[in-house]
């Protein structure tokens, strides 16, 4: 990206001053280096998401951002319900609620040496992974509408997991407003055999080391040691959700001239939130965010169970859970005064500050978990979110390193079993149904995760908390 196109306002922040029919600025997140190096449809996105309907303050990119399906993957645009505000499906994506949960074990590196490869292979006979993955839940239609109101609620009441876990999950592990009668019966005939499944692309099961600590106070309350070991889930809503964003983005498509919007582009297609289809999406959207919050719970009880059978020694709690696919009524300080806005984030995560009633009432003190994944190589971490980042981004921090090429490119220039023997030689264990895509998530097709979570801190979206690296790893 040109950076002479762009007003620098900090060192990590760089404005796209409001112009033309832009109906407010855009602002991109990152260093010199990270704004150089992103990919031009970054900046036509973010403009096009400036031009819609209602946005308030500004459109936002994330130091990870990179381009996307209508917004940018690493965007997050707020709108106002009463002043025209709009619904992206593109805003939202087509993985809805697609998070993180990280898991804590009490176990040490020593603890899982003599275990890894039999700890791998269960994990990967037990933890449905790839495309088209079925689980061990068959369910009927009532039954995954029962998943789509109760979300992870749903699943702990159904024996997968305790109520101690929805106190650390995002809403508690139930978002209001559900409404599956707005999801097609092909959507959900896609999940009734999904629940509690990885799927494909970067979703994954990590089992990982805490290898440093930022912030001992707060890795304390959350309970990070280094030299621990630690579980990361990443995934969503599968085809469910897939689904929804499909039907949604067709019928947004078809009714936009009908309801006065004129799109940049047919990809940004949206509704307006007092439509009947706005409306209607939202209840689609919920049900989605259900449905991932229960998968990623189903997930956590088969993990506990593998590690009682193979390491009982581990007390596999629930650190916190956390999406970023979604959008949201959240209430923010607008010219001084609370408003109730709809936030998109796509590709971002949610990043409250200390004191956020929202937040458990045990992690409240430190400021939320942030969650960021990293692409079997390479580091993850966990940040905490600052209160600064509330006025900055609403509240949103980057979701993970960020693309630096196509899935395309990087299976042009990797093979996946060399992926899996270069990983193995720095004792990184892989299991996996397809090469393909794992030559497809090669780490060298991401960019340096290290230098997108530092220009986060910096930016004041989030501050680092734990870095964890990865041990073996499942993957879609």
């Amino acid at each position: 990206m040109d950076t002479g196109k762009l007003k620098r306002i900090s060192d990590c922040q760089w404005m796209i001053e409001q112009q033309g029919d832009m109906n407010v600025s855009a602002i991109l997140f990152g260093d010199e280096k990270i704004i150089s190096d992103m990919d031009e449809k970054v900046y036509e996105q973010a403009v096009n998401v400036a031009r819609l309907p209602g946005i308030v303050r500004a459109s936002y990119a994330m130091p990870d951002a990179h381009w996307g399906y209508g917004f940018p993957i690493g965007g997050v645009a707020a709108f106002d319900p009463e002043n025209g505000g709009v619904i992206s499906a593109g805003g939202v994506g087509f993985d809805i609620s697609c998070g993180v949960r990280t898991l804590t074990t009490g176990l040490t590196v020593d603890d899982l040496k003599a275990k890894k490869e039999v700890l791998a292979d269960m994990l990967e006979r037990k933890i449905p992974a790839g495309v088209g993955s079925a689980g061990k839940l068959n369910l009927s239609i009532d039954g995954i509408e029962d998943v789509l109101v109760g979300g992870a609620r749903w699943a702990v009441e159904n024996g997968y997991g305790t109520d101690e876990d929805l106190k650390r999950i995002e809403e508690n592990g139930c978002i209001e407003g559900a409404q599956p009668r707005y999801v097609s019966e092909h959507a959900k005939t896609r999940q009734k055999d999904q629940v509690g499944t990885l799927g494909s692309g970067n979703h994954y099961l990590e089992v990982q080391q805490v290898t440093k600590i930022f912030d001992k106070q707060t890795a304390d309350i959350f309970g990070l040691v280094e030299g621990d070991i630690a579980v990361s889930i990443h995934c969503g809503s599968r085809g469910l959700g897939h689904q929804i964003g499909t039907d949604f983005l067709q019928d947004m498509v078809r009714q936009a001239a009908s309801m006065g919007i004129m799109l940049p582009e047919k990809e940004l297609a949206c509704a307006p939130l007092d439509s009947d289809l706005g409306r209607k999406y939202i209840g689609a959207m919920n049900s989605g965010i259900n449905c991932a919050l229960a998968n990623r719970q189903v997930l956590t009880h088969l993990v506990r169970e593998i590690f009682d059978r193979i390491l009982p020694k581990a007390k596999v709690r629930l650190l916190y859970d956390v999406s970023h696919n979604t959008c949201k009524l959240e209430t923010h300080i607008i010219g001084g005064k609370e408003k109730k806005l709809y936030v998109h984030r796509k590709g971002a995560t949610r990043s409250f500050g200390a004191g956020h009633p929202s937040l458990p009432a045990d992690l409240r003190a430190a400021g939320q978990p942030v969650l960021i994944g990293g692409t079997m190589g390479t580091a993850s971490y966990v940040l905490c979110g600052m209160n600064e980042a509330m006025e900055l981004s609403f509240g949103s921090a980057c979701h993970g390193s960020g693309r630096s090429m196509s899935r395309h490119q990087a299976a042009k220039q990797w093979q996946g079993r060399q992926v899996v023997k270069d990983l193995a030689s720095r004792n990184i264990i892989i299991r996996s149904p397809s090469f393909k895509g794992i030559a497809e998530e090669a780490p060298g097709a991401y960019k340096d995760i290290d230098a997108v979570v530092n220009a986060t801190e910096k930016a004041k979206l989030a501050k680092r908390v734990a870095r964890l690296e990865p041990l073996l790893c499942v993957k879609g």
